[in-house]
């Protein structure tokens, strides 16, 4: 930011601190309302399959104030709000700390009594995203990452798999047909051919960055970068030694801006993976 006087950046909330906000979320909000929708607590919103749950609206309403209170001057931006009004978004392009909300990650899996969902929260300074968590309820872990910090979980540092041949590794595969069709036609050709190696598809963002994270998938692709649903993964993945990009561009690691293109994007262990994985993608 260039201004005519610099400005001091309070100090970021400590780890513990964003912990025990993301617990009580779960333990108040979250996991009394899961297997236990009326069916007034449940709306759809852009499709059929777009949930939305009274459990995500107040969830995000505690979180949007306890983060804000826990960082003074910072504002908070979340799924529903944005649903609401995309223009909230602005702000993360803008100078400031910005707080990004997905209090229910894979809703569509809480709306039908599977346990993968989770709370997302990551924080944006000045453009870039500084740090963020994963908080799964229904195994009460919580997952970080710090820029510059690395990424720790439950049992320690986070680090990804070595790399592998490409039909070795498993891969969680966010590839839709209307929106990547190119992709989408070869995806199905390295099936049909046996190329393909083991998918996961758990419907849940977060569930497949942390399957990366703790060494049970090697890399993922996403055709939709909404932020609240992949700040805090990618900077997890750069942080644990991992990088990311659209597959039109080149492999990145460290600090994040949100932002989305309507291209694939790419995360893999390493920046020779990601090439690899690029190029059998899209056929080159």
């Amino acid at each position: 930011m260039q201004t005519g006087e610099s400005r001091p950046l309070p100090a970021l909330p400590a780890f513990e601190t964003v912990d025990d906000i993301l617990r009580e979320a779960a333990r108040t909000i979250v996991l009394p309302h899961f297997r236990n929708l009326a069916g007034a607590d449940v709306r759809t919103k852009t499709g059929p399959n777009d949930f939305v749950t009274v459990a995500d609206e107040r969830c995000e309403a505690f979180l949007r104030k306890a983060l804000t209170e826990a960082l003074p001057g910072s504002v908070a931006i979340g799924e529903e709000a944005a649903a609401a009004d995309p223009a909230v978004l602005d702000r993360l392009g803008r100078p400031g700390d910005v707080w990004i909300i997905d209090p229910i990650d894979g809703t569509w899996n809480y709306a039908h009594d599977n346990h993968r969902f989770a709370t997302i929260v990551a924080l944006v300074r000045d453009g870039i995203t500084v740090c963020g968590y994963i908080h799964l309820p229904s195994r009460d872990e919580t997952y970080a990452a710090g820029l510059g910090q690395g990424a720790r979980g439950a049992f320690g540092a986070l680090r990804l798999l070595e790399p592998a041949a490409f039909g070795a590794m498993t891969g969680a595969l966010y590839v839709g047909k209307s929106r990547a069709p190119a992709m989408f036609k070869q995806i199905r050709a390295l099936r049909d051919r046996g190329r393909l190696g083991p998918r996961r598809f758990a419907r849940c963002a977060a569930w497949e960055y942390i399957a990366m994270l703790t060494g049970r998938a090697h890399y993922a692709v996403f055709t939709r970068l909404l932020p609240w649903d992949h700040a805090a993964g990618i900077l997890m993945i750069a942080e644990a030694g991992g990088c990311y990009g659209y597959v039109d561009d080149a492999p990145q690691s460290g600090p994040w801006r949100p932002v989305e293109r309507d291209v694939p994007f790419l995360l893999a262990p390493d920046a020779a993976s990601w090439r690899t994985i690029r190029d059998t993608l899209k056929g080159e």
